[in-house]
């Protein structure tokens, strides 16, 4: 069964002061989007490029994630390190993600050129940092599913199989499904 892990980075969430609206936004997102059945697992963790770091870290290698997406962190707020961590443990970079998820953000908001999503693999691990806004990560969840079931195909990770509900059906012509 296919492990997505969803991090919240979260100062106020960790410490229990504030709901985690951010966690989630994105499993219920991908709960409509994905057929296939997946072990979804959810995490708290204060902001700071350290606890990032290490819970990307012990997702990716001890907990086996196949996909682990960030929410929140990627602003440019001091201790907003979310995309520096992830650095920190990927072994490349999928700029492309971030590129696509601030273009469609910005016809939501102006001040989605703010966000610094990006993406990167580690082992056979995608990671993916989203924003830390509900309607932002749908915004942006709709905008890059298209690639992850392929992605995922394309580095040895457990697959996904979309619902075919919202943009979610436009996936690779190789997994057979989509257009």
């Amino acid at each position: 069964m296919t492990r997505i892990a969803i991090l919240t980075v979260s100062d106020r969430a960790s410490r229990g002061e504030y709901e985690d609206l951010g966690g989630p936004a994105v499993e219920r997102w991908l709960r409509a989007a994905v057929a296939s059945p997946c072990d979804y697992r959810r995490r708290i963790v204060a902001d700071g490029r350290d606890s990032v770091r290490d819970a990307l870290a012990e997702l990716c290698d001890e907990d086996g994630a196949d996909l682990v997406l960030t929410t929140g962190g990627t602003g440019p707020a001091p201790r907003d390190l979310t995309p520096e961590a992830m650095r920190d443990v990927i072994t490349k970079e999928l700029p492309g993600f971030g590129e696509l998820m601030r273009r469609v953000s910005l016809s939501q908001v102006p001040t989605a050129i703010l966000s610094r999503q990006t993406a990167g693999i580690r082992g056979r691990t995608l990671i993916i940092n989203l924003p830390g806004k509900p309607s932002a990560i749908d915004v942006c969840l709709a905008a890059v599913f298209p690639a992850i079931p392929y992605c995922l195909e394309l580095i040895g990770a457990g697959p996904i199989v979309p619902s075919g509900v919202g943009d979610g059906s436009r996936t690779s012509p190789r997994l057979g499904v989509g257009p």
